[in-house]
């Protein structure tokens, strides 16, 4: 009999934004005896709650959640730093004698705790960075992005033309390296620390954008327009990482008085459907990924059984063996 891996066990859930990941995951968390580590890249972010869909208080005493609310907004947080952390809290968490459990949608911060990234430090170019900045202001975010494009499409498909830090970042990479970005991500050698069980979410396109409009609805009935008024108001730098957010950089062009709330509202949708778009291209790169299909949501408790199983034929089998040895 083959012995089970002593490799510390990882459960994941992915999938694009308004698929349905909090709900189940929550359900999942408890069947399986989880601790719950946010896999998106906003929700550290205090403050940030209506337009990063947070947990909601009562959801996150349900279970115990890590990476929410950890840093001020002006902060920048980084890919690096959340495996680093996402690392240590592995460790904590079987310490504990539970289950790390990742729940998000940010697949290069995933993926780089998945399958241990080596995040190459190039250094920095002030000089170049100041240059950039100046172009996108003199000629626009896309004109900037037809340069990354022109370099390195693969990144350019990965990053929205309004995220100038990342688009800056990668111009960066190619002109201190001469290597894309996207060319050092495929020479990662994915081999993973962890024995993995990675459940991926997806439904039907049209369904999942009709769930985006209503979530985005939802929120600015909930007052995304104050959430945001108010960051900005406590100083929060409209240059910041986290004002590149989805729902907060488009409101903050109303607030700003270069957009109606109409006009606002509409492009966050647009943009939003478009992020879920490179989220699924994202995941559907990755391999390990156990799909499930969700499209029929009144069917909630049969996907849930059926995820289930999966991670008890991934996981439990070889706990049950372990304790017979």
């Amino acid at each position: 009999m083959l012995e089970a891996s002593t490799k510390p066990k990882l459960l994941v859930l992915l999938g694009p934004t308004a698929v349905g990941k909090t709900k189940l995951s929550l359900d999942l968390a408890r069947q399986f005896n989880c601790e719950i580590i946010s896999g998106d890249s906003m929700q550290v972010y205090r403050g940030m709650d209506i337009g990063t869909a947070k947990a909601s208080k009562a959801e996150q005493e349900l279970v115990p959640h890590h990476l929410i609310d950890i840093h001020d907004p002006s902060y920048p947080f980084s890919a690096a730093e959340f495996q680093e952390r996402v690392r240590n809290l592995i460790t904590e968490i079987h310490g504990r004698g539970k289950l790390p459990f990742i729940v998000g949608g940010t697949g290069l911060y995933i993926e780089s705790v998945c399958y241990n990234y080596q995040f190459t430090d190039f250094g920095m170019d002030e000089a170049f960075r100041a240059e950039q900045e100046q172009y996108a202001e003199a000629h626009g975010e896309e004109a900037l992005h037809a340069k990354l494009r022109a370099v390195d499409p693969e990144s350019a498909e990965r990053i929205h033309a309004n995220d100038r830090r990342r688009v800056i970042r990668a111009l960066e990479v190619y002109h201190l390296s001469g290597q894309t970005a996207s060319a050092q991500l495929a020479g990662q050698k994915k081999e993973s620390p962890y024995e993995l069980c990675i459940i991926g979410l997806t439904m039907d396109r049209g369904l999942l954008y009709q769930r985006i409009e209503e979530r985005i609805d939802a929120m600015m009935e909930e007052g995304l327009v104050e959430e945001v008024r108010s960051l900005l108001d406590a100083g929060c730098p409209r240059q910041a990482i986290s004002m590149q957010a989805l729902g907060y950089k488009e409101i903050v062009q109303y607030l700003d008085g270069n957009l109606t709330l109409e006009a606002a509202v509409t492009l966050l949708k647009r943009d939003t459907r478009r992020f879920a778009k490179r989220q699924l291209s994202w995941f559907r790169h990755m391999k390990d990924i156990h799909w499930m299909d969700v499209t029929e949501s009144a069917n909630f408790s049969a996907h849930f059984q059926m995820i289930s199983a999966i991670i008890a034929g991934k996981f439990v089998h070889k706990i049950e063996y372990n304790q017979q040895q």
